[in-house]
């Protein structure tokens, strides 16, 4: 039976997911809009009359406050719309910002974690996304002169919460599907490590000044990764904070179905141009995993060790048991089917990517 998996943007609020039903999600992977990062105020205004005049105050705290109410009325949403043992993934970067002369720094991150956990999500190990930067002009302050000189903020947080305990595959076809969306033994390694510097930002391509402003997608990798590592083939997952649908592009290459809001139609454009791009964005990112396996394989063989177990679909070797059913279906196709609802189809075989090696099992 050929895989398919469904895609449906809806434009407004997410504070309101009122068309998802109560524990129907499997995953969130987001990034809201930062609070005190000057490209968002306009958004946080129109949703809270409050903001502008706590600005023109000069009252940074009561700013910041209203602007994470905002925030806290989505986690309260995707809290009831996740299944039990659901993960929420949560990127956002701290706020450096001069209030009535003075420099400070607003703690994005920590206040996220605090409407996480006023929601009734458990907290979990963070990670800690380190953007590289080789900015000249990177440092702010006084220089080389003590005192007056302020650290730069060169990472941004993945925040990971849980809603419940953890999820439980209960049937033996849960427990066969989750065998076939396993990863890598060294993409664990990787991937689960709480600092990740192997990732840039996203490069944008949008039309308009205003929507390339109040864009702040994170790049593909990263939300491909936490899809890959939070959710099974089959699963739905969640973006309340659109933007450029980058993570609606890494479950469309997963094998995922997801939904997404977004407030600001104008990233419609964006949003629908995944279609053309998602058969080749999924290949390719396949593609890679495969090589850098591959890759990996070699490398531990030419250095005299051999492996245990071999993956049946591929009949490469593997580092543990439980890798022996991984497989890739990558999207073949990808077409509208009504208006802001996307379906994509996949290869019905595991697709052969790989390169032959010679097998020491």
């Amino acid at each position: 039976m050929e895989l398919q998996t469904e895609h449906r943007v809806f434009f407004g609020d997410a504070s309101s997911l009122e068309p998802l039903a109560p524990e129907s999600i499997h995953l969130v992977v987001t990034s809201p809009p930062y609070p005190m990062i000057e490209m968002w105020d306009s958004v946080f205004s129109q949703w809270d009359p409050q903001v502008p005049g706590a600005l023109e105050k000069g009252e940074g705290g009561r700013a910041f406050e209203c602007m994470h109410a905002r925030l806290d009325a989505v986690w309260l949403e995707t809290y009831r719309v996740l299944k039990p043992g659901g993960i929420l993934c949560l990127n956002i970067g701290d706020a450096v910002r001069t209030i009535n002369g003075d420099f400070r720094l607003f703690s994005n991150h920590s206040r996220a974690l605090l409407g996480l956990f006023q929601a009734g999500f458990t907290g979990l190990p963070n990670i800690l996304w380190r953007k590289p930067t080789n900015a000249p002009n990177k440092f702010m302050g006084s220089g080389m002169l003590p005192g007056g000189a302020y650290v730069t903020l060169e990472h941004e947080y993945i925040l990971i919460a849980r809603k419940g305990s953890k999820r439980i595959f209960a049937t033996a076809e849960e427990r066969g599907n989750r065998q076939r969306s396993a990863y890598f033994w060294e993409e664990r390694n990787l991937w689960f490590s709480d600092v990740w510097m192997d990732l840039r930002g996203a490069s944008q391509n949008l039309s308009g000044k205003e929507t390339r402003s109040r864009s702040g997608a994170f790049p593909f990798e990263l939300a491909y990764r936490l899809v890959n590592m939070y959710s099974v083939r089959g699963d739905t997952v969640l973006d309340p904070f659109l933007g450029t649908g980058t993570t609606m592009a890494a479950a469309m290459a997963c094998g995922r179905n997801s939904a997404g809001w977004e407030i600001d139609p104008a990233f419609k454009t964006a949003i629908q141009g995944l279609l053309d791009r998602i058969p080749a964005l999924g290949s390719d990112a396949n593609q890679k995993r495969l090589e850098n396996h591959l890759e990996f394989v070699q490398r531990y063989q030419d250095n005299g060790h051999r492996f245990r177990y071999v993956n049946i679909p591929y009949g490469f070797p593997v580092m543990t048991n439980q890798e022996r059913q991984l497989v890739f279906y990558p999207p073949a196709r990808a077409e509208r089917s009504g208006e802001d609802l996307f379906r994509v189809s996949y290869l019905s075989e595991p697709e052969p990517l790989w390169r032959q090696l010679t097998i020491h099992a």
